[in-house]
C-alpha cells in the first residue's frame, strides 16, 4: 500500500472529492466538512443515499432506516462547504497527492436545476412508464422521476432512453406542464475539472445477481432477492409495506436461502458477504412481528452474526418469534407444474426432506460493480481478486495510490456501522494528509445584522401551494385572507413554492419593506425546509428564532386529501395557533464557549495508538494515558503483530505532539466537550503523582481481555488446555510439538452467562491451525464449532484449511465437548456420531471480556456500558463511536470484540470525530437551552435525574429574597452540554426551569388559539 502517513503535504489543495454518496461517502463528507475542508460529493446516480435508503429497517435495533438516513443526507445538502455532484461521474485524475485534478461529467438530467423545485406535477403528466430500479423492478416509474420519494436534492431527472420527447420528438407534456419553465430538452453533459487534495473511493455495492445461478429460479415470481424483499416490508415500498405472494395474498410459509452469490469459489465469490445472515435474521423478525402465524424458516450453512448484540438479535428471532433455523442449504429451488414451490435439503436425520413454501428469499450477496473496476482504473489503484479496493491490515483505508482513500463495502463486505466507522477514518486520514491546506478553502456564512425586537408583533405569513400538493386540496385563497385577520398580521401572501429561490428572495423583502419582525410559513414539513426559512429571515436581519412553520401539507393536504373542506377548516387552525405562539417569540442567540484544543486518550493499546497517532498528525496535542509500563495492548506479546505494532509504537512515541504517561489512570473528570478537566494519577515507582489536566475532548481505548476462568474445559486443572493467545504466543515463537491438537469454540461465550459473539475466535482459530498445521504437517487438528464465522475474506483461511486437511466437526450448543485427561469427548452434529479424540493440546476460544475497569470510566465520563460490560455507543448505525456525552469516543475493543484491522479503522474514525470539534476556534451553544430561575429552584435535583445528557449539576449559589442573600444549592445548566430537550422543564416541580423557545407562555398561546376563532366544520 502507498504510505499515505500523514505528515501532510505543503501547498496542498484544501478540498476532498467523495466518490460515492451512499452513507459511507455522506459520513466521509460531512466529517470532513466539519473538520474545515471543502468537500466535493460525487454520485452517479440522480440523488444521494445509496443502497440504505432502499431498506426498510436496520438490524439489530429495527430503527426505520430512512428515519435514521434522511438527517444525515439532509445536512450534507445544507452543508456550505459540502457541493454535491449527483448524476455524475469521475473521467479523469491528474496530478499528484495534494493537486489532483478530478475530472467530472454531470450527466444531463434535461432540468433546470436552478428552476426545478420538486413539485412533481410533471411525474403524473409523464405517460411512459419503465421499470423501477429503486424499487427493484418491483414496479413502475415514469420516464421524468424522482429516484425515490425523499430524494436529495429534490430535482426530477428525465430518463433519456425512455423519454418520447428525446427519443421520437413526441409528447413533451413534462415541459408544458411546468410552471417553472424547468424542462429543456437541449441540455447536454458537462465535463468540468476540480481542484482536490485527496480522494475518498466510496462507491459502495451491488446486489448479487441470482440471475447467475438458474437452480435458484429466480425467474419465478415467487423467488426474490433480500433487497426486493425489503421493499416488500417497506410503507414506502410498492405493496404498502404488505407482504405478499405474486397472487396479492399473505404466504403461509417463507424461506430464507443464505449464501447466495457468496461462499461459492466455483462463481468467483469465494469470500462471505458479512451482511446476509443478520439482514435474513431482520426480515424473519419483521414477518414475524406484523403475522406471527407465518411459518419462517432460515437455511444457512453458518449462521453468522457475529456483529455487536447480533447475536442476541437472532437468538429472540428463535426463542421469541419462532424462527426456524436450518442447518443446510438448498442447492436449488423446485418448481411442479403448477407454479407451487418446495425445496429439498438434508435433515436432521441425514435423510433428504421436502418442504413446501409460498414465497422464498434469496440472501444475496455483496458484489462489485462494473463501475467500480472502471473507477478504479482511472483513478490508478489496486483491486483484489474479487474487486474490492485493496488495503493492508496496518492501513485499512489506504489504496495502492498515495492521497487516495476507501472505505465502505468499496474496500470490502461489511455492515453499515463498519462502513460509517471506516468513512470517518479515512476522512481522518485524508485531514491528516491535507492539514497545511485545513480552511483555506472553507466557506464561512456571512451573518446580517440584526434588527433589534421592539414594539408590538408585527407578523408576516406566507401560505404555499406547493405546486398541486397543497393548493389541490386545500383553499389556499382562503387561508390567506384567514391569515391576513389575525391579530397583529401585517401581511399574508400566497405563494406557488415557498421554497424557490425568487420566493425566498420575496420573503426577505417582505421583512425589510413591512417591517416584520416575527414570520410564518404555511407549507411543507419543518424537517427539512424550516432551517432554510430561518436562514432567509436571519439575511433579512430577523433573528431566527421568531420564524414558525406550519406544516399544512402533511398535516391538511395529504392526510385529508378527500376532504378539501375539512383540510381547509384545519390549515386555518394551524395558521392561527402559529400566530398565537409566534407572538411571544423572543430573540435567543446561542453562546461562544471557549475551546481546549488538547485530546485525552485512555488506553496505550492498537486502539489509543492509533488514535492518538492520528490526532497528533491532524495537528493537535495529544496526552494518552496508559495503566501499565507498556505500549501495546493485548496483542504485544504475539511475534506475528510485530510488524503492525511496533511501527505504530515508534510513532507515538517520537511524536512531538504526543505526550504518553505510563502506570497512570484518569480521574475526577469534570465539565463539558471543549473545556474538560481532570486528574492524572501516575504511579511512578511507588510514588504517586497528581497533574492536573485540560482538554477538550476524550477517547475512551481501554480495550478488553481473553477470558481465562479456571475449570473452563479444565483449563488450569489440565496441563494440556491452553486458551487461543496463549498457543498463539507459543507457535508465534515456535514452541511446542503437539500431535493431536483440538480447538473448542465459542468457550465461555454465546451461553447464558456471555450470550453474546467474541468475533474474532473462529478466524483466528482457523488462522492458527493453518500456521501450526505449516509448522507440523503431520499434525492432526480439529476445530470443534458451533458456527465458524470466518465472515469477509477470511473465509478463504478456512477454505484454505480444510484444503489441508484440517477437520471441522459442529458440537450442539447444548452438548458442549468433555475434556477428560487426554481424550476430548463430543457428539458431532452433521455425522450424528459420538466421538472421542486423543489430545495433547486443546485450545479453548475464549470469550473476549470487557475491562473490568469500565465500570469506573463510564460514570467518570457519563457514559453508559451495555449489558456486557462494554461501552454503549449512542447509536449502534449511524454514530459508532459517539456517545451522547458530546466530546467523548469511544473505539476498538472497548466499544466490543473486534479483529486488529478494524480496531484500526474505528480508531480512525474516533480521532476524525474528535477532529470535527477541536478544528474549530470555538463551540456554540445550542439558542433553545434550558434555563433556571433559581429564585424559583428547591435544588430538589429532579431535573438533574431525568437529564440524558448530564448537563444539570446542583451547585451552591447565592439566593437573594426580599433583599436577603443567602448560599441554597440550586440547579446549574451547562449550556455546552444542554440539548434542549425539555426533559427537565417537564420533572421540574416548581416550574423553575424554561426551555427557549418553548416557553410556558408561547405554549399556553398556541393552546389558546386552539380555542378561538373556531369554525364549524360538516
Amino acid at each position: 500500500m502507498a504510505d499515505n502517513n500523514t505528515t501532510g503535504v505543503s501547498g496542498a489543495v484544501g478540498a476532498v472529492a467523495v466518490i460515492g454518496g451512499g452513507i459511507a461517502g455522506v459520513q466521509s463528507a460531512l466529517d470532513l466538512a466539519n473538520s474545515g475542508y471543502r468537500v466535493y460529493l460525487i454520485e452517479s446516480k440522480p440523488s444521494i443515499g445509496g443502497i440504505m435508503a432502499q431498506l426498510d429497517k436496520t438490524f439489530p435495533t429495527l430503527d426505520c432506516s430512512a428515519c435514521i438516513l434522511s438527517p444525515k443526507l439532509v445536512e450534507a445538502s445544507r452543508h456550505p462547504n459540502i457541493q454535491l455532484m449527483t448524476y455524475s461521474e469521475v473521467v479523469g485524475l491528474s496530478g499528484d497527492v495534494g493537486n489532483f485534478t478530478l475530472s467530472v461529467k454531470k450527466k444531463s438530467r434535461y432540468i433546470d436545476p436552478d428552476k426545478c423545485v420538486g413539485c412533481g406535477d410533471c411525474i403524473a403528466k409523464c405517460p411512459k412508464k419503465v421499470d423501477d430500479e429503486f424499487e427493484e423492478g418491483l414496479s413502475k416509474r415514469k420516464a421524468i422521476y424522482f429516484q425515490f420519494t425523499q430524494a436529495i436534492p429534490k430535482i426530477v431527472t428525465i430518463d433519456p432512453e425512455n423519454c418520447l420527447m428525446i427519443q421520437k420528438g413526441k409528447c413533451g407534456n413534462c415541459k408544458k406542464v411546468c410552471q417553472r419553465d424547468a424542462v429543456n430538452y437541449e441540455l447536454e453533459d458537462e465535463v468540468v475539472d476540480i481542484p482536490v487534495g485527496a480522494v475518498i473511493m466510496a462507491t459502495g455495492f451491488k446486489a448479487f445477481d441470482p440471475k447467475l445461478l438458474e437452480a435458484y429460479r429466480f425467474d419465478h415470481p415467487d423467488v426474490v432477492t433480500a433487497l426486493q424483499f425489503e421493499r416488500y416490508t417497506n410503507a414506502s415500498g410498492p405493496f404498502g409495506g404488505h407482504i405478499q405472494t405474486s397472487k396479492g395474498v399473505l404466504p403461509k410459509k417463507i424461506a430464507f436461502i443464505q449464501c447466495i452469490g457468496s461462499r461459492n469459489p466455483e462463481i468467483k465469490k469465494a469470500y462471505c458477504s458479512s451482511v446476509c445472515c443478520t439482514y435474513a435474521v431482520k426480515q424473519s423478525r419483521l414477518i414475524k412481528d406484523h403475522h406471527p402465524e407465518v411459518d419462517v424458516a432460515i437455511f444457512n450453512i453458518d449462521l453468522r452474526t457475529f456483529g455487536k448484540g447480533y447475536e442476541e438479535f437472532a437468538l429472540r428471532a428463535r426463542d421469541e418469534n419462532g424462527v426456524r433455523f436450518i442447518n443446510s442449504r438448498p442447492s436449488g429451488v423446485d418448481v411442479r407444474d403448477d407454479g407451487t414451490l418446495y425445496l429439498r435439503y438434508e435433515g436432521k436425520d441425514g435423510e433428504v426432506a421436502k418442504e413446501d413454501f409460498d414465497l422464498i428469499v434469496l440472501s444475496v450477496g455483496l458484489d462489485t460493480p462494473a463501475s467500480t473496476r472502471e473507477l478504479a482504473n482511472i483513478l490508478n489503484v489496486d483491486l483484489d481478486n474479487y474487486g474490492f479496493v485493496k488495503t493492508a491490515v496496518e492501513s485499512p483505508t489506504e489504496t495502492s495510490k498515495k492521497g487516495i482513500f476507501t472505505a465502505g463495502v468499496a474496500q470490502g463486505p461489511k455492515d453499515i456501522p463498519e462502513s460509517v466507522a471506516q468513512a470517518s477514518g479515512a476522512a481522518s486520514k485524508a485531514g491528516a494528509l491535507l492539514n497545511s491546506a485545513r480552511k483555506s478553502l472553507e466557506i464561512v456564512v456571512e451573518i446580517a445584522p440584526e434588527t433589534p425586537v421592539s414594539g408590538d408583533p408585527r407578523i408576516g405569513v406566507i401560505v404555499c401551494r406547493c405546486g398541486t400538493n397543497i393548493g389541490s386540496v386545500v383553499d389556499v385563497p382562503a387561508v390567506v385572507e384567514y391569515a391576513s385577520t389575525l391579530p397583529d398580521v401585517i401581511i399574508a401572501k400566497e405563494e406557488m413554492y415557498s421554497c424557490a429561490d425568487d420566493t425566498q428572495g420575496r420573503i426577505l423583502e417582505m421583512i425589510r419593506d413591512y417591517n416584520l419582525n416575527r414570520f410564518i410559513v404555511a407549507a411543507c414539513t419543518p424537517r427539512t425546509h424550516e432551517p432554510l426559512f430561518q436562514q432567509t429571515c436571519q439575511e433579512a436581519g430577523m433573528n431566527p428564532w421568531l420564524f414558525e412553520f406550519a406544516n399544512i401539507r402533511e398535516h391538511c393536504s395529504w392526510i385529508h386529501h378527500d376532504n378539501p373542506e375539512k383540510a381547509t377548516a384545519k390549515a386555518k387552525d394551524l395558521v392561527r395557533q402559529a400566530a398565537g405562539k409566534v407572538r411571544y417569540y423572543t430573540p435567543l442567540y446561542s453562546q461562544k464557549l471557549s475551546l481546549v484544543h488538547n485530546a485525552v486518550v485512555l488506553g496505550g493499546g492498537v486502539a489509543g495508538l492509533t488514535v492518538a497517532n492520528e490526532l497528533a498528525a491532524n495537528g493537535y496535542n495529544v496526552d494518552l494515558i496508559e495503566k501499565t509500563d507498556k505500549l501495546g495492548g493485548t496483542i504485544r506479546p504475539l511475534q506475528s503483530y510485530a510488524p503492525i505494532l511496533d511501527p505504530i509504537i515508534k510513532a507515538a512515541t517520537t511524536h512531538p505532539k504526543i505526550r504518553i504517561h505510563y502506570n497512570s489512570v484518569m480521574e475526577d473528570v469534570s465539565g463539558a466537550v471543549g473545556n474538560f478537566s481532570g486528574k492524572i494519577i501516575t504511579d511512578d515507582g511507588g510514588k504517586t503523582t497528581i497533574s492536573d489536566i485540560d482538554f477538550g475532548v476524550i477517547v475512551i481505548a481501554t480495550g478488553a481481555h481473553e477470558l481465562r476462568q479456571e475449570g473452563l474445559f479444565g483449563y488450569k486443572e489440565n496441563p494440556i488446555v491452553r486458551t487461543q493467545l496463549e498457543f498463539k504466543e507459543m507457535i508465534d515463537k515456535k514452541e511446542g510439538s503437539w500431535k493431536d491438537l483440538i480447538f473448542i469454540q465459542c468457550a465461555g461465550s454465546r451461553n447464558k452467562e456471555r450470550p453474546y459473539c467474541s468475533r474474532i475466535c473462529c478466524t483466528n482459530s482457523v488462522k492458527n491451525a493453518i500456521q501450526y498445521k505449516e509448522q507440523h504437517p503431520d499434525a492432526e487438528i480439529y476445530i470443534l464449532y458451533r458456527d465458524i464465522r470466518t465472515y469477509g475474506m477470511y473465509e478463504e483461511s478456512y477454505t484454505k484449511a480444510r484444503e489441508m486437511g484440517i477437520h471441522f466437526l459442529m458440537y450442539d450448543e447444548n452438548e458442549p465437548p468433555v475434556v477428560d485427561g487426554n481424550v476430548v469427548k463430543f457428539h458431532d452434529l452433521t455425522t450424528r456420531l459420538d466421538f472421542e479424540l486423543p489430545a495433547d493440546c486443546v485450545i479453548l476460544s475464549a470469550a473476549t471480556i470487557a475491562e473490568e475497569g469500565n465500570h469506573d470510566v463510564g460514570p467518570m465520563m457519563k457514559v453508559p456500558l451495555d449489558k456486557n460490560g462494554f461501552f454503549l455507543e449512542v447509536h449502534p448505525k449511524l454514530r459508532p463511536v459517539d456517545f451522547g456525552t458530546d466530546g467523548v469516543f469511544v473505539c476498538g475493543l472497548a466499544q466490543s470484540p473486534k479483529f486488529c484491522e478494524e480496531t484500526i479503522s474505528q480508531a480512525q474514525a474516533a480521532a476524525s470525530r474528535a477532529c470535527t470539534i477541536l478544528s474549530r476556534e470555538f463551540l456554540e451553544s445550542p439558542a433553545e437551552v434550558s434555563r433556571v430561575n433559581i429564585d424559583v429552584c428547591v435544588g430538589c435535583g429532579a431535573c438533574k435525574d431525568v437529564c440524558p445528557y448530564h448537563a444539570i449539576t446542583l451547585e451552591e449559589q447565592i439566593v437573594t429574597k426580599k433583599g436577603l442573600s443567602f448560599k441554597a444549592i440550586r440547579s446549574v445548566i451547562n449550556p455546552a452540554a444542554c440539548k434542549g430537550c425539555g426533559c427537565c422543564t417537564m420533572a421540574c416541580p416548581t416550574a423553575a426551569i424554561e426551555q427557549g423557545h418553548f416557553e410556558n407562555k408561547q405554549l399556553l398561546s398556541q393552546v389558546k388559539s386552539v380555542f378561538y376563532f373556531e369554525e364549524e366544520v360538516n
